[in-house]
């Protein structure tokens, strides 16, 4: 890959992704995958003025390692030190950059009952430090081609070649393989809003699914709520673009409020694990049944993690000519296979999709109906001929998709 255009790739993630501005800090958590890369974004975002640049490097091997040998309790322990660099990343970090490099299968033959035990002991512990940071820092999350991940994707292919289609893929997928990256994104972002703008003012109570698979669904809609897309700010105002690439707009809709059943039409990548052709149904809001042929009992463990697993914390709409959808390639990876067609969440909701959330707790934002949890996990059920239907506050009726794509 040409190192002009990673270039270009690494300012738009210090410049749109994160949106550095001067005398900002900055902590960026990678994989060993792409060091080369990972210090043209360090550059970059001293380019743009930040003051200070960590990076925190991570090793899956040694994570699948650790997590196989460590007992229980070990895990769900949070030593004093790993406290107090909590306690500095809420105080001391503006912008937070995540790059996603790791094998979509790397943590296959781990105990998933002891991973689970240890992410619910140590959760209530980390909640203060994520709460500190919400709606306050600049994040985004992107990607670089690790080598089993490439070749996850491309299995046919020797592994420098997949490495490098997997890099022509991330780039091309999030508009960052033309000559201006940053203008493509401007523009990405006002479609987006204008999508949203369109659905806000239309005040739906309702979405109804319909696809030939199988799925028939509803859920309800938050009257408070608002739909997102693409680029956010910051309580102070600060604009920012957490996810590259993204297709979605998205709202968080009344915890409890869906029934009906999901089929998926991607593979699930959840804790180092694939889970594929599965189903949800849900009752009174909650999920009541699943069903997969492979991963059943990882996905039950997931609905099951705290009170809020099994009910929605999402709904997305993106189209299924997107980008990534006619790039013709599946990812494993949520980041990318969610931006191929509508998607769901189950878990923890978003704040920032109630109107005026600013001026509430994040106790007042749950019982105006966001959904609490411990986990936020993304699943795939769009399809080339899926129909959404949007049901208003007054009753009307409005084609939001059709076959697939939107339908306005």
């Amino acid at each position: 890959m040409r190192k002009s255009q990673l270039k270009k790739y690494a300012k738009l993630l210090a410049k749109v992704g994160l949106n550095v501005k001067k005398g900002q800090t900055v902590f960026i958590g990678a994989g060993l995958d792409q060091p080369e890369f990972v210090a043209m974004v360090v550059e970059e975002c001293y380019k743009a003025g930040a003051s200070e640049v960590y990076v925190e490097w991570s090793y899956q091997p040694v994570e699948k390692i650790s997590s196989t040998y460590r007992t229980l309790e070990s895990l769900s322990e949070m030593k004093p030190w790993v406290k107090a660099k909590w306690e500095f990343k809420a105080k001391n970090y503006s912008c937070r950059l995540f790059i996603e490099s790791e094998d979509p299968d790397g943590m296959n033959g781990v105990d998933q009952n002891k991973m689970s035990a240890a992410r619910r002991a140590i959760y209530p512990q980390v909640k203060p430090y994520r709460l500190a940071m919400e709606n306050r820092h600049q994040w985004c999350i992107a990607a670089v081609p690790g080598k089993e991940w490439a070749k996850k994707v491309f299995p046919d292919l020797p592994e420098k070649k997949a490495v490098e289609e997997m890099w022509k893929a991330i780039l091309h997928t999030s508009r960052a393989d033309g000559k201006n990256p940053v203008q493509a994104w401007k523009e990405h972002n006002a479609d987006l809003d204008a999508r949203c703008k369109y659905l806000n003012d239309l005040r739906l109570k309702y979405l109804e699914y319909k696809s030939a698979n199988g799925t028939d669904f509803t859920v309800e809609l938050n009257p408070e709520g608002r739909f997102a897309g693409g680029k956010e700010k910051t309580l102070k105002g600060r604009i920012f673009n957490p996810n590259i690439p993204t297709e979605e707009v998205f709202t968080s809709p009344m915890a409890g409020k869906a029934e009906g059943i999901v089929y998926s039409t991607k593979p699930l990548s959840y804790m180092g694990e694939l889970i594929e052709n599965f189903s949800l149904r849900f009752e009174d809001g909650k999920v009541v049944e699943v069903k997969a042929e492979k991963g059943e009992a990882l996905l039950k463990e997931m609905v099951s993690m705290d009170e809020g697993a099994g009910k929605l914390g999402e709904v997305a709409l993106i189209p299924y000519d997107s980008p990534i959808s006619e790039s013709g390639v599946l990812f494993y990876n949520t980041l990318f296979d969610e931006n191929a067609s509508c998607h769901l969440a189950l878990g923890s909701g978003f704040n920032e999709c109630l109107n005026g959330y600013e001026n509430y707790t994040d106790e007042e934002c749950k019982k105006r109906g966001i959904n609490e949890s411990m986990i936020h996990v993304d699943f795939m059920i769009g399809s080339k001929d899926m129909s959404i239907v949007g049901v208003t506050q007054s009753g009307e009726r409005v084609q939001i998709f059709k076959d697939g794509n939107w339908a306005f």
